[in-house]
């Protein structure tokens, strides 16, 4: 059985997942996702962890991410968890270090290589532009969507513009919470 591919992130309602964080990482509209923050909206991130074996990130999400991450509580289960970055232009002296074993992948092929492999579920944080190349590929199994109540306009989005076929998602679990947040989590239907 191949170990499934989940994007999981925040998006917008019109489907903006790029710069949740600030204007610093580049986006005008940056800071939205806290904006919304509560603890009972927030809880599938904590959910995920224990369903997570294995972290994946395009470059700029990784280079985004690691060194934050690598040092914070909150995230200290990924510590020692197996990462994937996927790029073409990362180089094995970029990898920063005391953050567990990272293994950078050059295709969508080496992706399909790694979930034909033993394991969990590997989850994808941010990478919108890693998200629609693997979805055009057809190796994204699930998407955990955070809706905010938010319309962004402009930004990175993790779902294709191309004009290819129809793509049905099924519902797994959803909800709704006082601060507008949706929980959205669809299977992707094969």
């Amino acid at each position: 059985m191949a170990r499934e591919l989940v994007w999981t992130g925040f998006v917008s309602l019109d489907g903006v997942a790029d710069s949740p964080g600030g204007t610093e990482e580049g986006h005008r509209s940056g800071g939205w996702v806290l904006e919304h923050f509560s603890p009972e909206s927030f809880a599938l991130k904590g959910e995920e962890l224990e369903e997570t074996t294995a972290l994946m990130f395009g470059r700029r999400s990784y280079e985004a991410f690691a060194p934050v991450w690598r040092d914070s509580d909150d995230h200290a289960a990924y510590k020692d968890l197996p990462k994937f970055v996927v790029s073409t232009s990362l180089a094995q002296d970029d990898l920063i270090d005391g953050w567990g074993d990272i293994t950078i992948l050059r295709s969508a092929e080496d992706v399909a290589e790694v979930k034909r492999g033993d394991g969990g579920a590997i989850f994808i944080h941010g990478s919108p532009e890693l998200a629609v190349s693997l979805a055009d590929a057809e190796l994204v199994d699930r998407y955990n969507l955070l809706v905010l109540p938010v319309l962004l306009g402009a930004g990175k989005s993790p779902f294709s513009r191309a004009d290819r076929d129809k793509q049905r998602l099924r519902l797994r679990d959803s909800a709704v919470y006082a601060n507008g947040v949706a929980k959205l989590l669809y299977d992707v239907v094969r």
